[in-house]
C-alpha cells in the first residue's frame, strides 16, 4: 500500500470544450465505464444533473474538467474539478437539496483542505470549494480568504442558477494570477502523512519508510535514520558488538515510524537479525497487531492461500509487543530473547529503580529485584554471548507519570552495569529538554560513545506545512531570541502565529476565531 500516489484517478476527464460538445450520453457512458463499481440509477440521474448543469455554467469558458476526482487519503471523491485560467474549483453537488447543510459545507471544506495540504500541484494555487444545493433559494457567494494566507477560500454556497455567478465572481476576484498548467495538476503527486496504523501495515507488506511519507524539501528524510540503525545492527552483528543507541526526534517527527521501520525489516531468522517493537502504549501495541493481522490475512488470500487470523497474529506479536509484558518475560525465563534488537519507544518514559523495584516486589514476588527498568531491559538483551542492539526513542521533556525516570536513566543504567556496550548517541540529546548532558559526559569516561547526526529527527511531519513549528518553540523556550526570529520568518507567511503571556486572551482569540469560520458557513 504506497501512499505516494499520483492524483490521476478519476472517472472523467475532458477539455472544457470537448465536454461542450459531447451529448449527455456520451459523457454519462464515459464515466459509467470508468467506475468499476456498478453505478446504480440514482447516481446515473445525479451525473445527469450535474452534466445539464455545468453545460450552461461553462459555456464560454475553457480550461479542464473531471468528475468523480479521487482523494485517496479519505477514501472519496469531489463531484468535479474545474480548472480555469487560474483556479481550481472544488465543487460538490447536493442534486435535489435546497438547504445548505453543515455536514455538507465540511464535506466540501475537507477535500480541499486535503488537496491543498497533500496534492504538490495545490500548494501554489487558488482553491475555491462551493457546494451547490441546487433547489436552494438563498446563495451566499462572498469571497472569503480568512487569515489562511495560502489560497484557500472557504466554502461558497449557491444553487444551480447561481453557480456560473459564483465561478465568474472567484475568476475576478483572481486576475492577475498565473494561469494554472492543468494537465500538470491532474498528474501532480499526493503525498499525505500516513496514520501509524497504514504505516505499519504499508512497512509489514514489504515497503520502505521513504515511500510512504511526504517528501517536502525542509522535511527530514525517515530513510537516512532508519538507514543510520541498520547500519549500526550491521557493524554489531559482524563484529559482536553490544551497542545502544538513542534516537532523538520533535514530536511529530516520525519516531515510531522509524521504529516499526526497523522492526519490520530485521525479521531475518536466516542471519539472526530478528527485532521487536516495543511499547508501554497498550492500545496503540492491540490496534498495530489487529491491522498487521488483517493485512497478513487479506494478503495470503490473495496469492490463494488460507490463513487463519490467530496465526496472524502470532506472528505480529513475535515482534510488536507491549514493553511491560517483555519484562515481565525474562523476568522468569532467565535465557536470552529470541530477539537481538530490541527497540523501546518513548524510553524516556521508563520507570525509575523507586517504583520498579516497589511494583516487582510487591506485585511480582520478587523481594531480591533491585534494577531499575532501564537497568533491567538492558540486562535482557545482554544475556546474548555474541551481539544485540537496543535502541531508544526518545522524546524531550515528555515524562508525564509519576516515576518515569527521563532518558538519563538509560545513561546511568550503561555507566553503572554495562559500560561495555558501545553507546551511539543523537547530538541533539545534549539539549535543555532531554536534562541528558551531565549524564553523557559521566558516560563518555568509561563507554565508548560515537555522536551521529543522522540519529535526530528535527522536523514534524505531522505539523502540516509549519513543519519547523516545533524547532520555533524549542529556540523560545530556549530564550535563543535571533534563531527564533530567523525560524520564525521562514514559516510565518505560510503559518500564522500569535504570541500571547496570557492564556485566556488566547482562548477567546481561538474562539472568535472559531466564530468567524461558523458565521462564513451560514
Amino acid at each position: 500500500m504506497f501512499l505516494h500516489l499520483y492524483m490521476s484517478n478519476y472517472f472523467y476527464k475532458s477539455s472544457i470544450n470537448n465536454f461542450l460538445a459531447l451529448s449527455n450520453e456520451e459523457i454519462i457512458g464515459k464515466i459509467t465505464l470508468a467506475n468499476q463499481f456498478d453505478s446504480n440509477q440514482n447516481q446515473s440521474q445525479s451525473w445527469q444533473q450535474q452534466i445539464f448543469i455545468l453545460k450552461n455554467v461553462l459555456a464560454g469558458y475553457s480550461g479542464l474538467l473531471f468528475f468523480e476526482f479521487s482523494i485517496p487519503r479519505m477514501g472519496k471523491r469531489v463531484d468535479v474539478i474545474a480548472i480555469i485560467n487560474n483556479v481550481v474549483f472544488v465543487i460538490e453537488f447536493k442534486v435535489g437539496e435546497s438547504k445548505f447543510h453543515s455536514y455538507q459545507r465540511d464535506q466540501v471544506w475537507d477535500y480541499a483542505l486535503d488537496l491543498k495540504n497533500f496534492h504538490k500541484p495545490s500548494h501554489a494555487v487558488l482553491l475555491a470549494p462551493i457546494l451547490v444545493a441546487t433547489e436552494a433559494d438563498e446563495p451566499v457567494l462572498e469571497i472569503v480568504t480568512g487569515a489562511h494566507l495560502d489560497n484557500l477560500l472557504y466554502p461558497i454556497l449557491t444553487n444551480k442558477e447561481s453557480l456560473r455567478l459564483a465561478m465568474q465572481t472567484v475568476l475576478n476576484y483572481a486576475l492577475g494570477s498565473a494561469e494554472i498548467d492543468s494537465e500538470l495538476y491532474s498528474t501532480g503527486s499526493y503525498s499525505p502523512t500516513p496514520t501509524i496504523i497504514e504505516a505499519a501495515v504499508s512497512l509489514y507488506s514489504n515497503h520502505s519508510v521513504d515511500a510512504i511519507t511526504r517528501s517536502d524539501a525542509d522535511a527530514t528524510n525517515l530513510a537516512i535514520t532508519s538507514k543510520a540503525i541498520s547500519s549500526i545492527i550491521t557493524d554489531a552483528r559482524k563484529n559482536d558488538k553490544k551497542i545502544i543507541c538513542f534516537v532523538t526526534g520533535v514530536p511529530g517527527a516520525g519516531k515510531t515510524l522509524v521504529g516499526l521501520d526497523v522492526a519490520t525489516s530485521h525479521l531475518d531468522k536466516k542471519i539472526g537479525d530478528s527485532s521487536v517493537y516495543l511499547s508501554g502504549n497498550g492500545p496503540l501495541v492491540a490496534i498495530l497487531q489487529e491491522a498487521l493481522a488483517r493485512d497478513h490475512v487479506r494478503r495470503e488470500k490473495e496469492l490463494g492461500n488460507r490463513f487463519s487470523k490467530s496465526r496472524a497474529k502470532e506472528s505480529v506479536k513475535a515482534f510488536i509487543q507491549i514493553i511491560h509484558h517483555y519484562r515481565d518475560a525474562y523476568l522468569f525465563d532467565r535465557s536470552a530473547p529470541y530477539d537481538h534488537v530490541a527497540i523501546f519507544d518513548e524510553a524516556q518514559r521508563a520507570w525509575n529503580k523507586e517504583k520498579t523495584v516497589d511494583f516487582m516486589r510487591r506485585k511480582k514476588g520478587q523481594p531480591d529485584f533491585d534494577f531499575s527498568e532501564p537497568e533491567f531491559l538492558i540486562s535482557c538483551l545482554d544475556r546474548h554471548k555474541d551481539w544485540a542492539v537496543v535502541i531508544c526513542l526518545v522524546g524531550g521533556g515528555q515524562e508525564i507519570n509519576t516515576g518515569e525516570a527521563g532518558i538519563s536513566e538509560w545513561l546511568h543504567a550503561i555507566n553503572r552495569l554495562y559500560n561495555h556496550w558501545e553507546v551511539c548517541i543523537s547530538p541533539n540529546l545534549k539539549d535543555t529538554e532531554y536534562s541528558a548532558t551531565d549524564s553523557i559526559d559521566q558516560i563518555k569516561k568509561n563507554t565508548v560513545v560515537n555522536f551521529n547526526g543522522d540519529l535526530h529527527l528535527g522536523i514534524s511531519l505531522r505539523s502540516f506545512r509549519a513543519e519547523k513549528l516545533s524547532q520555533v518553540v524549542k529556540e523560545l523556550l530556549d530564550r535563543n531570541i535571533q534563531a527564533t526570529k530567523e525560524t520564525l520568518a521562514k514559516i510565518i507567511s505560510q503559518y500564522p502565529i500569535v504570541l500571547t503571556r496570557d492564556l485566556n486572551k488566547g482562548k477567546n482569540g481561538l474562539r472568535k476565531k472559531l466564530e468567524e469560520v461558523s458565521d462564513t458557513a451560514l
